[in-house]
């Protein structure tokens, strides 16, 4: 397993949008606009690699000076229940410490919302539809 920062519009990046709308976007019907691939510009994003193969990917977005937020980390069906997704999250804050932001926060799907507990995250206030789907924001001091 190999962990690495993806080259926006590259053939990684490719297979990262790809991933997140197999894992993501198709189960609710939703396609990725021109507009939000083009925002990702400015983004930092996150491959696991087996081999040449993308098993796993997340997006970190700046909301502020001192925080990051993690956006549409997919784990290949396949290979869920293995690690990938920790492994991700740990590359994840670890990317946000070195870059010097004190906190990582997500809007975690409803069903998400155990493992990220389990990795440290905190609940903050209450449930919210986000994508047609249940919600709730999270958040970590990398403190």
């Amino acid at each position: 397993m190999n962990i690495k920062i993806i080259k926006h519009r590259s053939k990684e990046y490719e297979q990262m949008i790809q991933l997140r709308m197999e894992v993501l976007r198709k189960p609710l019907g939703l396609q990725f606009s021109d507009e939000d691939l083009e925002k990702e510009k400015a983004d930092i994003l996150v491959g696991v690699f087996d081999e040449q193969e993308l098993i796993g990917c997340c997006v970190l977005t700046k909301k502020d000076t001192a925080t990051l937020q993690l956006r549409q980390m997919a784990v290949a069906n396949s290979r869920q229940q293995h690690g990938i997704g920790t492994a991700i999250l740990n590359a994840a804050e670890l990317i946000a410490k070195e870059k010097g932001y004190k906190t990582l926060m997500m809007h975690a799907r409803d069903v998400a919302v155990g493992f990220y507990k389990k990795c440290s995250y905190i609940t903050v206030g209450d449930v919210f539809t986000e994508v047609g789907i249940p919600h709730y924001k999270m958040t970590k001091d990398l403190g």
